[in-house]
């Protein structure tokens, strides 16, 4: 009996009926995407010799951790441990490394960064993935301007002088700073939007919109932010959007010279979206405090509930230096750098939906 002839490992014989245009490993899809993903390796591999160069130390830590964190419209895949003894202990995949890489800072790890897998249920467009790569890095004793500024030479050093991405080119060669205050007043005509604090109703009167059913002042902040403000930054010249109020200041700590501002900056390049930067907190008692009220908020939204992050605000306790942090979304940076249309562009292999 004669053997079939042999043929080169993963081809297909021609009458193949593989559907190439949602499957995300056929070869004609792998061959599309491949000059982006070399690009993303040129890129991490430049990335992480910049950080090394300033005596950044790159560090792994747990994706599965009992609790992922107090965001309330971040949804965590759940999982679930089974212990020797043959107990459960409910588990989450991890939205971001925040916490873990902080406890590090309190045990003396000194500056570091990590290119680290996340999860968020529920993510699905061209900018976004369920699974994505998030390049935190966090360097003790710095402040707002040291942060942007390390930010600045990190694009300069790993992309070219103007980058085009989703038809909007952004020249690096300047940047621009502007407050959240500054771009509600010159975008949404908000002319002091710190002086309305938490005031809904007059926020949307100043900013001439009616105020929907059941919207907060949250609510109305982001649909202003994301309608008026958001589409005019990155463009030109990379935008980093400063001093949040108080109220969205996450994690970050208040600005000591106006505590209605928290030292929180967003970073825009191409009009995408690609950092979210803090001044860290370190108080124990207002993280704390900040925790409960975010906790009861995604309760009264009818969302995930999981143990209270006693160790990490155990840590803090112990003492957390002064230190800024920053989280960039490592995919987004692939496509500005090659760019690309969607993030399924710069992933090795993305979901079929994504394609």
């Amino acid at each position: 009996m004669t053997s079939p002839p042999s043929r080169p490992f993963g081809s297909r014989p021609a009458d193949s009926r593989v559907p190439a245009s949602r499957t995300p490993w056929h070869p004609g899809q792998v061959a599309a995407r491949r000059p982006f993903l070399d690009r993303r390796t040129v890129l991490t591999r430049d990335t992480r010799a910049f950080l090394a160069e300033r005596g950044y130390a790159e560090v792994e830590t747990p994706c599965a951790v009992p609790a992922p964190g107090e965001e309330v419209h971040l949804r965590p895949f759940a999982t679930t441990r089974e212990m020797p003894d043959g107990s459960l202990q409910p588990l989450w995949l991890h939205t971001s490394p925040e916490f873990a890489m902080k406890r590090l800072l309190v045990g003396g790890s000194g500056p570091i960064f990590q290119f680290a897998r996340v999860w968020r249920n529920g993510e699905a467009s061209p900018l976004h993935a369920p699974e994505f790569t998030m390049l935190e890095w966090y360097r003790p004793s710095a402040g707002m301007d040291d942060l942007i500024d390390e930010t600045t030479d990190l694009l300069r050093a790993v992309l070219p002088a103007a980058v085009t991405c989703r038809g909007v080119t952004t020249d690096l060669s300047k940047i621009e700073r502007l407050t959240v205050a500054d771009a509600f007043a010159r975008y949404a005509g908000v002319p002091d939007l710190l002086s309305l604090g938490e005031d809904a109703a007059g926020l949307a009167v100043t900013a001439g919109t009616r105020l929907r059913t059941g919207e907060s002042w949250e609510d109305l902040f982001f649909r202003l932010l994301l309608e008026r403000v958001e589409p005019h930054l990155g463009r030109t010249h990379p935008t980093f959007l400063t001093h949040w109020p108080a109220a969205q200041a996450a994690l970050a700590r208040r600005d000591p010279a106006d505590p209605r501002a928290a030292e929180r900056f967003e970073l825009f390049v191409c009009a995408i979206e690609l950092a979210n930067a803090f001044v860290e907190l370190t108080d124990p008692v207002e993280q704390r405090a900040r925790f409960l009220a975010d906790r009861a908020r995604r309760a009264a939204l009818g969302g995930p509930d999981w143990p209270l992050d006693e160790d990490f605000l155990a840590a803090l306790e112990y003492g957390m230096p002064p230190a800024a942090g920053i989280a960039l979304g490592f995919d987004r940076l692939a496509m500005i750098a090659g760019g690309a249309d969607r993030i399924a562009q710069v992933l090795w292999l993305p979901p079929a939906d994504l394609m």
